[in-house]
């Protein structure tokens, strides 16, 4: 399953206050790439790996490689993905910002 296929699977609704949501599902994929993000498990906590953004479109179409021994929800799993992805921390402005930056490829290339 890639990143793509994994937030149109869930409840929308859920993260109808989620900014980075948003803004992933409106995001076209882009290239298709063989990078995926891994999954594990480490003292109870949930580990997301391999989410390094080089584009919000080619992100989605990441594979997820879930350790076989976790057994989590999508929704777990999604809500694991988008903290690591939003640099816990953010407010919401911040990271509409930064989206918004991003996005622009001029300001893009600074920032990468």
């Amino acid at each position: 399953m890639t990143l793509k296929e994994l937030l149109q699977s869930v409840d929308s609704e859920q993260y109808s206050n989620s900014l980075l949501f948003q803004k992933l599902i409106e995001t076209k994929p882009e290239y298709g790439t063989s990078r995926h993000i891994q999954v594990t498990e480490v003292d109870g906590n949930i580990i997301v790996s391999g989410v390094h953004v080089g584009s919000l479109g080619d992100i989605l179409t990441y594979s997820i490689d879930v350790d076989p021994n976790l057994n989590v929800s999508k929704t777990q799993l999604l809500d694991a993905i988008l903290k690591e992805l939003s640099a816990d921390g953010f407010t919401a402005p911040e990271q509409e910002d930064f989206w918004n930056d991003f996005n622009d490829l001029q300001k893009a290339k600074i920032i990468r």
